[in-house]
């Protein structure tokens, strides 16, 4: 059988021993996991019509996740594009806006607003750059149809964000994929122009990630203490998400900066 090493924090790897976790087990059950749900996704996204369908093919996305997916084939749809990008999938989880990613994101002190604005600066220069191309070779054509919504495809960058968003779900041991995974799979996706805009306004993965934590963390905690309380009318949790996950990420940021400035101290000397 094949070996495939796994390494570990010490602290982590002395508390795995303490506890006598079947390590080898536990892996092969999480990778059994996260191969079905990767799969599950190309099966949807590579299909010959992945456009709005798609969602619906998404099991194990949440219902709001699974919408955010098909506002964004619809705005894809819209700009007559050929195929679902990042930038679209990014513009949904905005136009969305009561998902778990959108508190992450303000947490982080980057706001819808300055997300829309880098989204429609990047649509402009990029029909700029359209309109002043050579169209000789076009001369005579008429105008191409705007594809169907239900023939549009999930573009490359699109589709791997969203098996990045299924491995970020399962390495928080979540049985489920939401839109605070798929905002995590757009920031690690690479290329796309999600990630570039996001990266950009300070997304930065790990942070991101701890952020997730924090929020996904504060919910249940909010939830159950909401559940417990004899008040007739339940405060919405996603209301304290953002106050929560500040106090997490405080001195990780502080962290950060400190580290920011021995190295700045180190340049100057």
């Amino acid at each position: 059988m094949p070996k495939i090493n796994v390494y570990v924090p010490d602290e982590l790897a002395e508390a795995v021993k303490e506890a006598g976790i079947p390590v080898s087990a536990v892996c092969q059950r999480a990778l059994e996991t996260a191969v079905r749900r990767v799969t599950a996704i190309r099966q949807a996204v590579l299909s010959p019509t992945s456009g709005l369908g798609t969602s619906d093919r998404l099991t194990h996305f949440t219902e709001r996740a699974r919408t955010v997916v098909k506002m964004a084939a619809q705005e894809a749809r819209d700009q007559s594009a050929s195929e679902v990008g990042t930038e679209h999938l990014l513009h949904a989880i905005v136009a969305e806006g009561g998902n778990m990613a959108l508190h992450v994101l303000s947490a982080l002190e980057i706001e819808p607003d300055q997300i829309t604005r880098e989204l429609e600066q990047r649509r402009g220069a990029a029909q700029s750059q359209h309109a002043t191309e050579p169209t000789d070779k076009d001369a005579g054509r008429e105008p191409a149809a705007a594809a169907d919504a239900d023939d549009l495809r999930i573009g490359a960058h699109a589709a791997a964000a969203l098996e990045l968003a299924v491995t970020e779900a399962t390495s928080f041991g979540h049985n489920y994929v939401g839109c605070e995974h798929l905002l995590l799979g757009l920031i690690a996706e690479p290329d796309g122009t999600a990630g570039q805009i996001l990266r950009g306004l300070g997304a930065e993965l790990r942070l991101t990630r701890r952020a997730v934590g924090a929020a996904v963390a504060g919910y249940y905690i909010h939830a159950q203490q909401s559940q417990a309380a004899s008040a007739p009318t339940v405060t919405d949790p996603m209301s304290k998400l953002s106050t929560l996950i500040d106090q997490q990420l405080k001195p990780v940021v502080q962290r950060l900066e400190r580290i920011e400035n021995n190295l700045n101290l180190g340049g100057n000397g």
